[in-house]
């Protein structure tokens, strides 16, 4: 198992302090890691800097055939880096199979993307084309939920657009990206490709370097708040994908078995550590019983275990801080009158296990309903009036992902074009998309991801005017 960083091409071993890798199913450690130092980091930077001065002259068929050749590899080695997802996160291992061939999907569609170069035709007989050029050194920040998939998504647009990158992976789950990253310099040019390891204060010193010319970071907001603040003194740009409050609108028309396992799923995908997972369910008061009832019914049915065992269903929370501020939410929801509906489980001693948990009696005012929880525990809340529960869904700080449930479609996309969200699914929830953008609104971030004019937020415009 590889653990080291890799630096221009090399594994390299950290000269920081260790740090130990979990598996979140056993609280046992996989590996112990040294944690690059703030020079390292610097030498990946600059290996970065000198590498962009060939890749960004690369053509477009080279960096194609390089991308086929790493989609291969990783399908070639998914059941190796399913595995290490499952090991190091805690998901079920065929969510890990997954997440590892969707991410060989999205290398693919990438693929299929091309640059362009818009041509302005003006009346005096002067023609403008509009350029996109790399800006230089990507600084990629990725999260601990879906560390190979999310890493994946910030690198390979950021590739593609000509740019090189240095990533550095969250501390508790960082050894699918060691892998990624080793698959993809097998073909590609050294220090295109670069990887630091460690805690916060490496990830500080890589997004406030001076040589790095934008930072695309998916995580809390506290943190892109911090990025943000940092980029001002040089003028970075950046991406942030941070938290959110999805909410689910369901109304008196739907079929109640279809939304259950679509809104459970989506609710409870990857054990609800997904940004835009639905997070506070309104559902009309004649569908609510129903509903209720066949979401207990999906949730008490849930096997819950390591997730490296076929049976599992239900894997545990990646890591203890996250746990105990799930915990603390459910307690703090039934002490402000909240009842739990679902039946209890007996759970292993070991390991971060919180069985899929549903909620009502709850109303606004509650941190299970104002705050994101990150966790399978979810909201239920009973409304009558659409005018008011559109009012109370958008009475929140965040706007990721939103979704409306219901067989009319007209009347379903009407209330959608309200919602406050970057995103709004019909009769979906979590259901992403490479060729459609993806960003949050208000607090839950600033720009977006995917799709043509995701990557080419990895670009500067640059025109050249024409004249005879």
């Amino acid at each position: 198992m590889n653990s080291n960083m890799l630096l221009n091409g090399e594994m390299v071993a950290g000269q920081g302090d260790a740090f130990a890798v979990l598996n979140p199913a056993t609280e046992q450690t996989i590996v112990e890691i040294n944690s690059s130092t703030v020079e390292q980091v610097d030498q990946a930077v600059l290996a970065a800097r000198e590498a962009f001065k060939t890749w960004q002259n690369v053509s477009d068929e080279e960096i194609n055939a390089s991308f086929k050749k790493i989609a291969q590899d990783i399908r070639a080695e998914k059941d190796e880096i399913a595995e290490l997802i499952t090991a190091e996160q805690g998901k079920p291992l065929a969510m890990a199979q997954f997440e590892v061939e969707a991410s060989a999907n999205w290398i693919e569609n990438i693929i299929g993307l091309e640059v362009p170069v818009d041509t302005i035709q003006e009346p005096s007989g002067k023609v403008i084309k509009v350029y996109n050029r790399p800006l230089g050194v990507v600084a990629s920040i990725t999260p601990w939920n879906w560390p190979f998939a999310i890493a994946v998504w910030h690198f390979f647009p950021a590739l593609k657009t000509k740019n090189t990158v240095v990533n550095k992976p969250s501390e508790f789950t960082p050894l699918s990206t060691i892998k990624l990253v080793e698959i993809m310099n097998r073909h590609l040019p050294k220090g295109v490709c670069n990887l630091v390891l460690g805690k916060g204060d490496v990830g500080q010193a890589l997004s406030e370097h001076a040589l790095v010319d934008k930072v695309t970071f998916t995580g809390s907001t506290r943190t892109g708040q911090s990025i943000l603040k940092s980029s001002v003194d040089t003028l970075k740009s950046v991406v942030l994908e941070l938290g959110g409050n999805d909410v689910g609108i369901v109304l008196e028309d739907v079929d109640v078995d279809v939304a259950a396992e679509k809104i459970f799923g989506s609710a409870f995908l990857n054990m609800g550590q997904t940004c835009a997972a639905l997070k506070r369910l309104y559902v009309h008061e004649s569908v609510y019983d129903a509903l209720t009832k066949k979401l207990t019914e999906i949730a008490n049915a849930q096997v819950i275990g390591n997730g490296l065992d076929p049976n599992t269903t239900f894997g545990p929370i990646q890591n203890r801080i996250q746990y105990n501020k799930v915990k603390s939410m459910i307690e703090d929801a039934v002490a402000n009158g909240g009842q739990i509906i679902t039946a209890p489980k007996s759970v292993s001693e070991h390991g971060y296990f919180i069985p899929p948990t549903l909620v009502t009696n709850l109303k606004e005012g509650v941190k299970l309903v104002d705050e994101e929880q990150f966790g399978p525990v979810l909201p239920i809340l009973k409304f009558t009036d659409v005018e008011d529960v559109i009012q109370r869904a958008n009475n929140s700080p965040f706007g990721l992902g939103g979704s409306v449930w219901s067989k009319d479609l007209d009347r379903a996309q009407q209330i959608a074009s309200r919602l406050e969200t970057g995103t709004v699914w019909i009769n979906n929830h979590s259901d992403l998309s490479p060729d459609a953008e993806f960003g949050g609104w208000k607090m839950s971030g600033l720009g977006y991801s995917f799709g043509l004019n995701g990557m080419l937020l990895y670009t500067h415009k640059q025109a050249i005017h024409i004249s005879q």
